[in-house]
């Protein structure tokens, strides 16, 4: 009888059955394997970031000086440079940035809240008159709306804003003068601490890294500070112009309280893509009561004539080097940080999302040659 020999050439007898072990190495080596281990791998990646979220959201009295702090001190860090280039002593450079910024944060923020707070039952006065009559316009509009409707839609918007573990925190804390001193206070230390140990606090948290991870690391820090740094320095000229530009409006249209009004916008400028224009709807509001339906819809366009200009011209103009993500993405991050934290999750959610894309980016490059080995303590490793 003529013997068979299988195509590949393979004389061997009939293979035996393979044992358990074999069967199931096969089971996690096909394309479905491959793919449920990446599966769990991915599930304990979010698994983790859910418990780092969920311890921060806990103490947000520490989470927000630190975030806040962190994001001044990038601003800051070129001007510090800039002054000990020039030939100042570290720690003097350190001082004059650090008193001038909060000299100028309590100028500024103060000056706002109080002129804000000047007249802040007249603006909701007329606030809550301007709601009214978009309530009756609707109520008996051609799409008529119940109040039921309405009421429930506002309570779902308020909600949404001030969601979350960490938004009803915050909001709690910041009722309680003592909180709010707290914060500012710690806010203040960790900002001095970061301008003048920086370096040594991030060689030491890099330090923990196998040497050939410390490269990247550096690089993904370096990165993450420009990005940092140019995200406030560009929000703060946007949100001026912003104010500038409601405030013009507003003159020109003899729309009363025009300056608190602008303060309002500027504040909300912070929030990119959605904050100046929902600030400025209590222009709009305010305009409807005391000007009447035809100015209240000029400012409404001016609103959205602003938030256009900041979309296609000042944010590619400011921030164009350092904001490279997409505007869905960055709403997105903005619903998601008001869901956990209200507000103050909305400020952070954007530069948080930047940074993160920025290290994700600097992680999926290749090697690149970076600072040397750091150990733990700061040392540098012996023969490096």
């Amino acid at each position: 009888m003529e013997r068979i020999v299988p195509p590949n050439g393979d004389t061997a007898g009939p293979s035996r059955p393979q044992s358990f072990t074999g069967r199931m190495s096969v089971l996690w080596t096909d394309a479905l394997g491959r793919a449920s281990i990446r599966a769990v791998q991915t599930l304990a990646v979010l698994a983790l970031a859910w418990t780092v979220v969920t311890a921060a959201v806990r103490v947000p009295l520490v989470t927000i000086p630190v975030l806040v702090a962190l994001i001044l001190a990038s601003a800051m860090a070129p001007a510090v440079r800039w002054l000990a280039a020039r030939g100042w002593p570290r720690a003097l450079a350190v001082l004059s940035s650090f008193l001038l910024i909060l000299a100028i944060a309590a100028g500024v923020v103060g000056g706002i809240i109080a002129l804000v707070r000047q007249e802040a039952s007249v603006l909701a006065a007329r606030a809550e008159a301007g709601i009214g009559q978009l309530q009756q316009f609707v109520t008996t509009g051609p799409v008529a709306l119940t109040n039921d409707q309405i009421g429930a839609a506002r309570a779902e918007f308020q909600k949404f804003l001030a969601g979350g573990t960490l938004g009803a925190d915050a909001l709690t804390g910041l009722r309680t003068a003592g909180e709010i001193a707290a914060g500012t206070v710690l806010t203040a230390v960790i900002l001095f601490f970061f301008l003048k140990d920086g370096e040594k606090i991030r060689a030491f948290l890099i330090g923990f890294l196998p040497g050939r991870r410390q490269g990247k690391a550096h690089l993904a820090a370096d990165r993450s500070i420009v990005v940092l740094g140019g995200y406030v320095r560009g929000t703060l000229v946007i949100a001026a112009i912003d104010a500038v530009i409601v405030l013009i409006g507003l003159l020109v249209l003899r729309v009363p309280l025009a300056v608190p009004l602008a303060a309002v916008v500027f504040l909300g400028g912070f929030i990119p893509i959605i904050g100046a224009t929902t600030a400025g709807s209590l222009a709009v509001l305010v305009a409807l009561v005391e000007n009447g339906p035809v100015p209240a819809l000029i400012v409404l366009v001016l609103l959205v004539a602003a938030n256009q200009f900041e979309h296609h011209i000042l944010q590619p103009l400011f921030m164009g080097r350092v904001l490279r993500i997409h505007g869905l993405v960055i709403i997105l991050a903005l619903a998601a940080g008001a869901t956990l934290a209200g507000v103050i999750g909305a400020l952070l959610a954007v530069p948080l999302t930047a940074v993160g894309w920025t290290v994700y980016k600097t992680l999926a490059e290749g090697d690149a040659p970076g600072p040397e080995p750091v150990a733990p303590d700061g040392s540098r490793p012996a023969g490096s």
